[in-house]
């Protein structure tokens, strides 16, 4: 190994910065349903601030952690992961809003699709760079790490959680990719799966029937339905669009008094918007926007293919949720449940992020880049 260099810097205070802004609208916009509903105004800060505390050790270990020992418990990773993702489907699953995602042992709750994210990365970047030679075969060399995705897919679908299931395929189809799948394999690949995807859509939307369906209907014209089907587009764009430039000021938020379901989670983006505004935002995205070039500039740099892939996996994973969670709530796509990272309420999510940027503070300290 290369001496080690300094950690990556700007990975550590656009993280920082995330997590604190994370921190201040969860709280900013779960403040009236936790008052109302749960009798503590603070319930949701207390919660997230404890997940940030132990999501910053998640980090601050996986920073020290050295990334080339990751593949002694690659095996282990990945078959823990399966079996909690089965225990989601028992009676220890809870169900919450007709999805049936955690697993509950008391006052604990575990959501397996988010370790699911960081057991993809972990076993598949260590599985390729093993035996890259083989990617130039599509049977034999993308055909098992199209199955593993299926895998996650599959099970992770059932709970049911499409969008999710869709990030974990997707963080496993670009690490093929660079790990050196062929491009006629890979344009092939995203034919198919553009094309089935396409005639779901479309068999979604013949049929008429199912919350699918209504979701893909609002979708086109939110306020055909703006009560119904319709709602939760309609409210997110009233948010933002009251926002203006500037915001109506923080904690001045109207959408998220019981207008705006899962403003904490799901449609805290457009918290953003109406608070802080369009410059709000803006600066957002700008963080997000760093931390994914951060991303990109150590996966190029990185010292092995190894490393490479693991900064490719954790990169991917940010920008598809950042993606996915920021066209619901301009009404982009379709209605689908997908976090913020850093940003969003959510314990599990947010250690598995901030460990997953350990990962790559760690790799960092491998490489030689402008770290200004």
């Amino acid at each position: 190994m290369t001496k080690k260099n300094p950690y990556d810097f700007t990975i550590i205070i656009t993280v920082a910065l995330l997590v604190m802004s994370g921190i201040i609208m969860v709280f900013s916009s779960s403040y009236s349903y936790s008052l109302v509903v749960l009798g503590d105004g603070y319930f949701y800060l207390k919660r997230i601030l404890m997940w940030a505390i132990i999501g910053t050790f998640a980090m601050y270990f996986c920073a020290k952690f050295k990334y080339y020992k990751w593949p002694r418990y690659a095996n282990a990773i990945l078959l823990g992961s399966i079996v909690l993702l089965l225990l989601v489907l028992t009676p220890l699953g809870r169900e919450v809003k007709g999805a049936q995602r955690w697993i509950g042992v008391g006052p604990i709750t575990i959501m397996p699709s988010e370790i699911a994210k960081f057991a993809a990365i972990i076993f598949v970047s260590n599985s390729i760079s093993k035996r890259k030679e083989t990617l130039q075969y599509f049977i034999k060399g993308v055909v098992p790490y199209l199955l593993i995705a299926g895998m996650f897919f599959g099970l992770i679908y059932a709970q049911p959680d499409f969008s999710t299931a869709f990030v974990v395929v997707m963080i496993v189809v670009s690490m093929i990719f660079i790990g050196g799948m062929k491009l006629s394999h890979f344009i092939a690949l995203g034919s198919v799966g553009v094309g089935a995807l396409t005639s779901m859509l479309v068999y979604i939307f013949a049929s008429g029937a199912g919350y699918k369906a209504r979701r893909i209907t609002a979708f086109i014209d939110p306020w055909a339905d703006p009560t119904d089907s319709g709602f939760q587009a309609v409210q997110s764009l009233l948010a933002l669009g009251s926002g203006g430039l500037f915001g109506r000021g923080l904690g001045r938020s109207v959408q998220k008094h019981f207008y705006l379901p899962e403003p904490q989670n799901d449609f805290i983006f457009s918290i953003i918007g109406e608070e802080l505004g369009f410059i709000g935002g803006v600066t957002i995205i700008i963080l997000f926007t760093i931390l994914i070039w951060r991303g990109i500039r150590i996966a190029l740099s990185a010292p092995d293919l190894h490393s490479c892939l693991m900064a490719t996996g954790i990169t991917t994973m940010i920008i598809v949720q950042v993606i996915i969670n920021i066209a619901v709530a301009t009404s982009s796509m379709p209605v689908t449940g997908m976090p913020l990272p850093f940003i969003s309420f959510g314990g599990n999510a947010l250690v598995v992020f901030m460990a997953c940027m350990g990962i790559l503070l760690n790799i960092s300290r491998y490489i030689h880049i402008d770290r200004s």
